[in-house]
């Protein structure tokens, strides 16, 4: 980890300057402000507030029934106990249907939230509304490859941009986010040479979930790599208490593997 962002609050200016120097991103998400002190005591740069506390928290099958009201509740929650991570927040589904809505629920997050920056699901068509919310002074992180608040378009969770057609519009999405103004991407469930081509491509820092180890970061549902999933766990998360025995080594642990390269191996990806 370097001296930068050690000694400072990480910054969206600052994830900027790691990918130059190529540094690795570590990424978690939470919920809470306990974990929120524990993933800052890791090292965590982004701790991200997922629309997944509908599953992982309140026990829904999907991320669709997350509301607004329990985003900004948890993003607020998280807050209090974060010290030095960017914290970023999810506009769950269908709170950004145009840019004013957008920008209304985004400033909830921020306001009252205390949220950094706030992320929204989908490729071109959501250029416009990233262009207004850059406009008003919020940043954004975008979200392409396996998006789930399209879960009952795609059917299933599958992997993504497989073939070359698919690959290149996802690739020239990335460009477009860029293009409006989005200040980092998030990258789920796509084969790791596609991973590894938009984070060449674009300017911007490339987080990765199952998308291969040549993003410039790595983010994780807190749970899962915590062994804490119920069901089949995905490929592309490793469970990082089987070795750890305790929480906090294992945030350490998975903060280290991402920094130095070992996590995704192989077999987390796709």
């Amino acid at each position: 980890m370097s001296s930068y962002m050690v000694n400072s609050a990480v910054t969206v200016p600052g994830l900027a300057a790691m990918k130059s120097r190529g540094e690795k991103i570590v990424a978690l998400t939470a919920y809470d402000a306990t974990f929120a002190q524990l993933l800052d005591g890791a090292g965590v740069d982004v701790t991200l507030v997922g629309d997944s506390l509908g599953m992982v928290v309140q026990g829904h099958a999907t991320t669709l029934s997350t509301t607004i009201d329990e985003m900004v509740y948890h993003t607020r929650c998280v807050a209090r106990g974060n010290k030095r991570a960017l914290l970023v927040a999810d506009l769950p589904f269908m709170t950004y249907p145009t840019p004013e809505r957008a920008a209304e629920n985004a400033a909830r997050l921020i306001r009252e939230g205390h949220a950094q920056m706030v992320k929204l699901e989908g490729g071109r068509s959501k250029a416009d509304i990233v262009r207004f919310l850059v406009g008003q002074g919020i940043p954004v992180c975008g979200h392409l490859g396996l998006l789930p608040q399209s879960i009952n378009q795609l059917g299933t969770y599958l992997v993504q941009g497989k073939d070359d057609r698919s690959g290149q519009t996802l690739l020239e999405d990335a460009l477009l986010l860029q293009e409006a103004g989005a200040g980092l991407l998030v990258i789920e469930c796509v084969p790791a040479t596609l991973g590894e081509e938009v984070s060449s491509a674009v300017d911007i820092p490339v987080i990765g979930i199952g998308a291969g180890a040549g993003c410039d970061g790595q983010v994780l549902v807190l749970h899962d790599m915590l062994g804490l999933g119920v069901g089949k766990r995905p490929r592309f998360v490793k469970d990082f208490m089987e070795e750890a025995g305790d929480i906090p080594s294992a945030l350490l642990a998975y903060a280290q593997a991402v920094r130095n390269g070992s996590f995704p191996a192989q077999e987390h990806c796709f």
